[in-house]
């Protein structure tokens, strides 16, 4: 399946990466392989106080997707506040994992990035509060697990278009030729406007605030570290 960006797998293993969306990032694990298969460690406190300044978040609810090749699910985001952080990696198959900045007033507002996640490199993404996600299934029983800073309430929960003609994501190929597959909820999201309008759009100091209560501290801004 041909790929719309470079969303390679080529971070070196415990690297993370700063993504074009403020505050969300990327860590690629060490993996350990021999002839009985392979080892890694997905989230190490001690690693991540040394580089945050605090845990990651305090964990409310872990959360498993599966998906088949062409699938789509997203721009996914939720009323804030509450507001949630995820953290999000593919523990089989292969996605295409997209961050998208929904929170008006953030110096990247509008802005989105694509990382793939795929079970071969234990790749994770990091999206701060009011940030919106959304994946593409690059194979079949392609799953997902979000560890979640908050638990899972269905009126907070909202959705936009992932066609939004101010956002333009582009989708992997033959995704992004031929109509993915969505759920109705998908199909029928409002565009960015709209949700704009009806005042649903997370604030950006709002959702920093939030962000900041999670681990007492902000994670300062990451380049490549090892």
């Amino acid at each position: 399946m041909s790929l719309p960006v470079d969303a390679s797998t080529a971070d070196a293993p415990g690297t993370r990466r700063a993504l074009a969306v403020a505050g969300a990032w990327t860590f690629t694990p060490a993996t350990h392989r021999d002839g009985r298969g392979l080892f890694r460690t997905a989230y190490d406190e001690r690693d991540h106080r040394a580089f945050a300044g605090a845990p990651l978040f305090p964990l409310a609810q872990v959360s498993t997707s599966r998906s088949r090749a062409g699938v789509v699910r997203g721009i996914h985001f939720t009323r804030t506040p509450p507001g949630v952080a995820k953290y999000v990696s593919c523990v089989h198959g292969s996605v295409l994992d997209y961050v998208v900045d929904l929170r008006t007033g953030s110096p990247t507002f509008g802005a989105w990035d694509v990382v793939r996640l795929d079970a071969e490199h234990g790749r994770a993404v990091y999206l701060p509060v009011g940030v919106g996600h959304a994946f593409a299934a690059l194979s079949d029983d392609a799953t997902m697990t979000y560890l979640l800073s908050g638990t899972y309430v269905p009126e907070n929960e909202l959705a936009l278009s992932i066609h939004d003609p101010r956002i333009r994501l582009r989708l992997p190929r033959p995704v992004g030729r031929d109509a993915p597959v969505l759920s109705a909820r998908d199909r029928d999201a409002p565009t960015l406007a709209e949700l704009d309008a009806a005042g649903l759009l997370p604030d950006h100091s709002t959702s920093t605030a939030l962000e900041a209560a999670l681990g007492g501290r902000l994670p300062r801004p990451v380049e490549e570290t090892a």
